[in-house]
């Protein structure tokens, strides 16, 4: 079982990237911010849901099945959400949510945990006891700006 845990650690995974809205890289001050975990989908990697090719460990053949586990959303100005089992979300639903109290250009990036399940030689799915702590997310500009109204006549 040691070495199941260590070849899945071990997997290409995707690394999440975040994705905000507003969109367009700018957001207000005092404004809800919406987060969502997005996973690349490019082939090269494995992201949740996605199952790995077979690989030899011994005699037998392992594929691997990855799922999300935990997720840490940090909002780039000292805030974060502390660990979740959200991916987040779109306006108005997500749940993953952050109202910025100052101007400034920040970097957002999403710290995650995954976990799955195994099978060997194509028989029934196992749950793994493992997690696979990613490293080196992507980080993501964003800019907090202020809107200012004045009255003309």
């Amino acid at each position: 079982m040691q070495q199941i845990q260590e070849a899945f650690v071990s997997l290409p995974f995707c690394l999440p990237k975040p994705s905000m809205q507003p969109v367009g890289g700018r957001t207000l001050v005092n404004l809800p911010t919406f987060y969502e975990a997005t996973w690349p989908d490019d082939g090269d990697c494995l992201a949740p849901g996605e199952t790995s090719e077979a690989m030899q460990l011994l005699s037998w053949s392992i594929e691997f099945r990855a799922a999300e586990r935990s997720y840490w959303y940090d909002f780039g100005d000292g805030e974060n959400s502390g660990w979740t089992k959200s991916a987040g979300g779109i306006y108005p639903d997500g749940d993953i949510r952050h109202t910025y109290s100052d101007v400034g250009k920040v970097r957002v990036h999403i710290d995650a945990t995954l976990t799955g399940s195994y099978r060997v030689d194509g028989g029934e799915w196992q749950d793994i006891d493992t997690v696979a702590d990613l490293q080196d997310e992507p980080e993501v500009p964003y800019e907090v700006v202020e809107a200012k109204n004045r009255l003309v006549s």
